[in-house]
């Protein structure tokens, strides 16, 4: 139903508010950027790069470090007599490789925030568009208003 708000000269209805095709529904905030969903989908393909994140995810973790102290105490107390030459060169190659899949996930990362940071120019670049319109419709709009204002309150 329509209910008219009162102004000086002329009357206004008042609409429900319609929701836009693209508008965000409150019920999906648990929906991702569409940036993130691509990304993941792209990452899910390639063997390779499930590979890396795994062993990224594990090299990261709290029990990667717990499994090294205990293999390497146990390596240097039980199995090696003289365990640091050999302790050395494990714990550098070791380091060489996870060295290798930090800059991976850096690499990664970055490649994401680039997809992401384009993404949202091109949504600020549309959104701009659309609001320049809107204006020079609603200065339309009310040029057209005051002109028939004017007209009316000119004719006796």
């Amino acid at each position: 139903m329509r209910e008219p708000l009162r102004a000086p000269g002329f009357a206004v209805y008042r609409r429900p508010l319609e929701r836009h095709p693209n508008m965000i529904n409150p019920a999906q905030t648990s929906q991702h950027h569409p940036v993130v969903v691509a990304h993941s989908r792209h990452r899910a393909a390639n063997t390779q790069l499930r590979v890396a994140d795994a062993i990224t995810a594990f090299a990261g973790s709290m029990p990667f470090v717990y499994i090294h102290a205990f293999v390497f105490a146990v390596w240097m107390l039980f199995v090696e007599s003289d365990p640091w030459p050999k302790l050395t060169l494990i714990v550098s190659l070791e380091a060489i490789f996870l060295s290798t899949f930090v800059m991976i996930g850096q690499n990664r990362q970055a490649a994401f925030q680039q997809a992401k940071a384009d993404h949202d120019f091109v949504e600020q670049e549309l959104e701009l568009k659309t609001n320049t319109e809107l204006t020079r419709a609603i200065h339309t709009l009310t040029k057209e208003l005051h002109r028939r204002l004017i007209t009316e309150a000119d004719q006796p």
